[in-house]
C-alpha cells in the first residue's frame, strides 16, 4: 500500500496548524462568574488521500501525541519532553457485524482546533475551572468497508484524552462491539498501584504496589510511576451508554482496554451515531500534580440538568456505624436500629452542631434475614412499624435537619427501577434532597429481568449498570434529589454534566475497619488519594473517634462484637485530616455522638470544617506514603489543611504561600510526641498561633498519623 506523508512536518503542524496554541505558556485565566475567556475555538483542516503521520501537542508544548496509520493499523504514542511516556499503542474497535475499525485503516482527514475557557462548578474542590487544550480529529476509513470514524484527541498540560466517534452510515446502524483494542504500552518495569478487576468485591480491595509486568486485569484509575519519576494515571471520562474499561496485560507492559462484558459475552450494544468514553492519561512530574489535575472534569460535557441548587454540600450523622459495629441491626429481627426515637436523638445531635442531615439505614421492609440476597423483596416505600418517616421528617424540619434517604437494592436493578418513581415521590413529599443508594452484590451478580422475563446478571461497570445509574440520577433530579450510590459504577467525571450525582463509594471505605480482616491499614488512604480519588468524590465516611470499636462490651447476646483485629489503624489526628484529604461534598460524621462529646476539643475541627471549596491545592506527597493538601472555604477567606502518612513516621514541612495576603490564626490539631496508630493513637495536641503567607510550619507525624489545621482569617 502506498502512503503519502502529510505535507507539513509534525513541528510545523503543532505550531501552525493549531491556531492560537503555540508552545507559549498558558495565559492567566481570571474571569467573572459565568463568563469565559479566550473561548474562541480555532480550527484547521487538512484533507489528503492518505496521511500516515500526524500529531498534536499540549498548550505548554511539553506533551506531544503522535498518531500513525501504517500497515493498516492505527497507533498513537505519547512523549513528555524527551521521555517516551507511552510507546506506540493500538487504537481501534472490533464489531460483530462486518468490518470494524481495527485493520486496513487509513487517515483521510485531519482537523485541528484549540480552546481556552473558564467554567464554574456549582460545588466541588475548585469553583473556577480552566479548560485549555489543543485538539486533533482524525477521520479514519476502513478500506475494506469504506466506513469511517473519527478519533478525537485532546492534549492538555496535565495529560491527554481521546475517544472514538462513529456516525450513522450505510451498513452501520446497529453495532455490537466485541472488543476495543485501545492499548497503553508502558515500560513493564514501571511501578504501578492497582486493584484487581472482575472480582467478587467490585472496587473494594486494598491497593497493591508492583511492577507493571505483575499486574493482572485491573480497574482504573491505575497509577504508574516510571523510573524517571514521571507519574501517569490511566482512566476514562464521560462513561455513558458503554461498558466500563479495565486494563488487561497482553505482552509485558502492553495493556489493553478490557470492557465489562454483557451477559451474552459481547461488550457493548448500541446504535449509530455514538461516541465512546474518553480514554484518559493524566501526566505529571510528581504525585501532587496528579491530584491537581482537572483533565477528567474538562473532558465531560457541561451541566445538562439546569438548576440543581436543591443540593447543598454539608455534613451528616447517621444510623450506620451502630450497625457495622453490631450495636444494633439493619433488620427488625434482633435490635432494630432505624427507629423513630433513635433518629430523633441523632437529629438533636446534628442540630446542636449545625450538621445538615441524618442518614437512616434499615428503615424499610426487606432487611430481615439474609439482606445481602434480598434484592427481590426490598420495598422502597414501606417502613418498619417502629419507624415513622413522616414524623421523623417533620421533626427534622422543625430543628433544621433533613432526613437523608437510603435505598439498598442488593443488586437487583429491576426491583429498584419498578419502584423508583414511587420511592422518589415519597422522599420528595417528606422533604428529602439526598439519597444514599446501595448495590451490594458480588461482582458479576448484578441482576435485572430482560424483556423476555428471564433474569440476567452482569458486572457493576457493565453497560446495563451504566445505563441504570444515569437513569436514576436523571429521575432523581426531576424530584429535586441528589444521589450518592455505594457499590456504584466508578466515577468518570459525570458530576459536571449531572451535578446531582454528588458522591459515591467505589473503594474500601471506613466500614471495612468495623469488620474487615485485615482492616484498611495505614497506607490505604495515602494510596486512595493518588488512585481512586483522581476520579472524583468519595463517601469514605470519616470521623472515627473510638479507634478500637470492637473492644466495647457486647450489647446483646445475639450480637457479639466483630473481631478486635478490625479497627481504625489511624491516629486521631489522621482521622481529623480526612475531612480535608478525602473530598466529598457530603461528609459523614460517622461515629457515635457520645464518642464525640467525650473529646469535645478534638471534635471542634469536624464542627468547623466545610464540605465545599473555593480552591484546592495538593502541596506535597508520594503515592502510598504521605500527602499534604490545602483547601479554601467556598465563599470565605478561611483555609483548611490536612497532612497524613502511612506506617512510617515522618516530618512534613509546609510552605504557607497558598494563604495569600493577611494574617491568620492557625488552629492546629496534630499528633502528640507519643502518637502511634498501634501503641498510642489518641495522643493529640491542639495549639494555635498567628501566621502569614511568609511562614513555614513543620510537623512530626506519628506512624499512620496526621495533622489538621484551620487557618482562620483575622
Amino acid at each position: 500500500m502506498r502512503h503519502y506523508l502529510i505535507t507539513v512536518t509534525l513541528s510545523a503542524l503543532l505550531m501552525v496548524g493549531v491556531s492560537g496554541c503555540s508552545n507559549s505558556s498558558p495565559k492567566e485565566a481570571t474571569q467573572s462568574q459565568g463568563q469565559t475567556e479566550n473561548a474562541q475555538p480555532s480550527a484547521t483542516t487538512k484533507a489528503v488521500s492518505e496521511i500516515d503521520t500526524t500529531g498534536i501537542s499540549s498548550p505548554d508544548g511539553k506533551t506531544v501525541v503522535t498518531l500513525t496509520a501504517r500497515n493498516g493499523q492505527l497507533r498513537y504514542g505519547v512523549k513528555r519532553g524527551d521521555e517516551e511516556v507511552l510507546r506506540p499503542s493500538r487504537l481501534g474497535l472490533r464489531f460483530l457485524e462486518g468490518q470494524g475499525f481495527d485493520e486496513d485503516l487509513i487517515i483521510t482527514n485531519v482537523a485541528t482546533a484549540s480552546r481556552d475557557e473558564i467554567w464554574e462548578q456549582p460545588w466541588g474542590e475548585q469553583r473556577v475551572m480552566r479548560d485549555d487544550h489543543n485538539e486533533t480529529a482524525l477521520t479514519v476509513q476502513s478500506k475494506g468497508s469504506g466506513q469511517v470514524m473519527v478519533v478525537r484527541v485532546r492534549a492538555f498540560d496535565d495529560g491527554i484524552g481521546f475517544r472514538y466517534e462513529v456516525g450513522r452510515q450505510e451498513g452501520l446502524t446497529n453495532v455490537t462491539i466485541t472488543d476495543e483494542i485501545t492499548g497503553f504500552n508502558i515500560d513493564p518495569q514501571s511501578t504501578a498501584w492497582w486493584i484487581p478487576s472482575r472480582k467478587y468485591n467490585r472496587y473494594e480491595y486494598l491497593y497493591r504496589k508492583t511492577p507493571v509486568v505483575d499486574m493482572p486485569i485491573v480497574h482504573t484509575p491505575v497509577t504508574i510511576v516510571a523510573d524517571t519519576g514521571t507519574h501517569i494515571s490511566i482512566h476514562e471520562a464521560a462513561l455513558v451508554n458503554y461498558s466500563g474499561m479495565s486494563l488487561e496485560q497482553n505482552r509485558d507492559g502492553d495493556l489493553e482496554a478490557d470492557l465489562a462484558p454483557r451477559p451474552e459475552g459481547h461488550k457493548v450494544v448500541l446504535q449509530t451515531p455514538f461516541v465512546t468514553p474518553w480514554r484518559t492519561i493524566q501526566i505529571s512530574d510528581d504525585a501532587k500534580g496528579l491530584v491537581n489535575s482537572s483533565l477528567i472534569l474538562n473532558l465531560n460535557e457541561p451541566n445538562k440538568l439546569g438548576d440543581t441548587s436543591y443540593f447543598k454540600p454539608g455534613k451528616y450523622a447517621g444510623i450506620w456505624w451502630h450497625q457495622h459495629i453490631r450495636e444494633v441491626t439493619w433488620g427488625s429481627d434482633v435490635i432494630h436500629g432505624a427507629t423513630t426515637e433513635r433518629t430523633k436523638r441523632l437529629m438533636d445531635f446534628a442540630a446542636k452542631y449545625d450538621f445538615d442531615g441524618v442518614l437512616v439505614e434499615g428503615w424499610n421492609i426487606g432487611w430481615d434475614g439474609d439482606w445481602f440476597n434480598n434484592g427481590d423483596v426490598f420495598s422502597f416505600t414501606e417502613t418498619y412499624p417502629d419507624f415513622d418517616i413522616e414524623a421523623v421528617s417533620a421533626y427534622g424540619k422543625q430543628i433544621g435537619v433533613q432526613l437523608i434517604g437510603h435505598h439498598e437494592t442488593s443488586g437487583n436493578l429491576t426491583n429498584y427501577e419498578t419502584q423508583l418513581e414511587d420511592a422518589l415521590d415519597l422522599y420528595q413529599s417528606t422533604g428529602m434532597s439526598v439519597i444514599k443508594s446501595g448495590y451490594v452484590a458480588d461482582g458479576g451478580d448484578l441482576k435485572w429481568i430482560g424483556d423476555d422475563g428471564v433474569a440476567r446478571y452482569g458486572f457493576h461497570d457493565g453497560q446495563r449498570a451504566v445505563e441504570h445509574h444515569l437513569h436514576v440520577v436523571k429521575r432523581a433530579h426531576e424530584h429535586g434529589i441528589a444521589m450518592n450510590p455505594h457499590e456504584p459504577v466508578k466515577d468518570t467525571g459525570l458530576r459536571r454534566t449531572y451535578p446531582n450525582w454528588v458522591s459515591r463509594e467505589g473503594a474500601r471505605g471506613q466500614e471495612f475497619n468495623a469488620w474487615g480482616i485485615p482492616p484498611n491499614g495505614p497506607n490505604h488512604v495515602p494510596n486512595l488519594i493518588f488512585t481512586r480519588m483522581l476520579s472524583g468524590p468519595m463517601d469514605y465516611t470519616p470521623g472515627a473517634f473510638n479507634l478500637r470499636p470492637n473492644e466495647l462490651p457486647d450489647v446483646h447476646p445475639d450480637l457479639p462484637r466483630n473481631d478486635p483485629r478490625s479497627r481504625i489503624e489511624h491516629t486521631l489526628a489522621k482521622e481529623l485530616s480526612l475531612y480535608v484529604m478525602i473530598y466529598s461534598p457530603i461528609q459523614m460524621v460517622m461515629d457515635l455522638p457520645e464518642h464525640y462529646e467525650a473529646r469535645r476539643d478534638a471534635f471542634q475541627f469536624i464542627v468547623d470544617v466545610p464540605a465545599d471549596w473555593e480552591r484546592s491545592v495538593a502541596l506535597d506527597g508520594a503515592v502510598g506514603e504521605f500527602a499534604v493538601i490545602a483547601r479554601q472555604e467556598r465563599g470565605g477567606a478561611d483555609w483548611y489543611l490536612g497532612a497524613l502518612t502511612n506506617e512510617t513516621a515522618r516530618e512534613v514541612d509546609i510552605d504557607l504561600r497558598f494563604l495569600g495576603e493577611g494574617e491568620f490564626e492557625a488552629q492546629i490539631y496534630r499528633d502528640g510526641p507519643e502518637a502511634d496508630y498501634e501503641t498510642n493513637p489518641y495522643d493529640l495536641v491542639i495549639t494555635s498561633q498567628r501566621v502569614t503567607q511568609t511562614d513555614q510550619l513543620s510537623f512530626n507525624l506519628g506512624r499512620s498519623g496526621g495533622v489538621a489545621i484551620r487557618f482562620k482569617k483575622l
